[in-house]
């Protein structure tokens, strides 16, 4: 292969699962990107797709050589950026992640900030728990993300720099029947649908344990503005960093609850994740910065949780 040009095509084949329409994402005729696939099954010495009567399917040689070609691919992305963006920051790309609670808040007013300081730099935020994003950080899809580090921070492969705690807080509708009891048990909770994101295995265990549950969430969703959404129309009850949703609280959107005689919910933990040992492009550089200062400057409304 002199390029990555049949690389790029076969990706794209497997992504739109059809020829036509694959064809048509690249700028190629059909014909010409049956070519392209069949230059590159000769060039490596195997069959990459099996061809049948309602289409085709990925042989195992295709399922190893996608996965290769869309590091290579990305890693070919990430180098164009590097250098474009060596000498300032006019042009590129940025790819990044961000947890439910993070994307929230932090991130889109770090991404903001950016925005107005390096305007023609593009960027592209992928949205997904701590597991995915781990993921596609070491398959290069994305150079750094800010999510929960609980269960990444032993990893030989990750770089991770904490960033601020905030309480965790149980929250309703402002106008949920818990709010006229005047103390509240576990049991009490337990009578309504708990909705919240994955869960870190420490937090899920320890939560299970108190409620004496095997399934303590009724609905997960790692979408965190969806969860509020759901709160805020129903009785379901959720689970939140404080920092989330403090000024839906303190403008009478949200409300807090408190059970009495547990300890206080677990606090946050962010934290920005990197590769271990891989240099980040100066646009990542200068985002790592913004979301340090971000963190730092960010005023959130003193937390008063209800008597009980």
């Amino acid at each position: 292969m002199n390029d990555l040009r049949q690389l790029r095509h076969f990706v794209a084949l497997a992504e739109h699962s059809h020829f036509a329409r694959a064809a048509e994402a690249v700028h190629l005729s059909q014909p010409a990107l049956s070519r392209s696939i069949q230059a590159l099954e000769s060039s490596l010495g195997c069959n990459l797709v099996d061809r049948h009567s309602r289409g085709f399917s990925l042989t195992a040689h295709g399922q190893l050589v996608l996965e290769h070609a869309r590091r290579l691919l990305a890693g070919s992305r990430a180098l164009s950026n590097a250098v474009s963006q060596l000498g300032n920051l006019a042009s590129g790309e940025l790819h990044l992640g961000a947890g439910p609670y993070p994307a929230a808040r932090l991130v889109p007013q770090a991404m903001g900030r950016f925005a107005e300081r390096f305007p023609r730099v593009r960027m592209q935020l992928l949205i997904d728990n701590w597991q995915q994003l781990r993921t596609r950080l070491l398959d290069d899809e994305i150079e750094l993300f800010v999510a929960d580090t609980r269960e990444l921070a032993a990893d030989p492969r990750l770089r991770v720099e904490p960033l601020q705690e905030h309480p965790g807080v149980l929250f309703c509708h402002p106008l949920h029947p818990l709010l006229q009891r005047s103390a509240l048990s576990m049991q009490d909770l337990l009578e309504y649908p708990l909705a919240g994101t994955q869960l870190p295995d420490a937090v899920a265990d320890a939560l299970r344990q108190t409620a004496g549950v095997n399934e303590f969430l009724s609905i997960q969703c790692d979408n965190f503005m969806v969860l509020k959404e759901l709160v805020s129309s129903s009785r379901v009850l959720s689970m939140a960093p404080w920092d989330v949703i403090a000024h839906d609280v303190q403008a009478g959107r949200l409300a807090l609850l408190r059970l009495s005689g547990l300890p206080g919910m677990a606090t946050s933990a962010y934290g920005i994740v990197s590769r271990a040992g891989h240099s980040l492009s100066p646009a990542a550089e200068q985002w790592q910065q913004i979301v340090r200062q971000q963190d730092r400057d960010s005023v959130i409304p003193t937390l008063t949780l209800p008597r009980g």
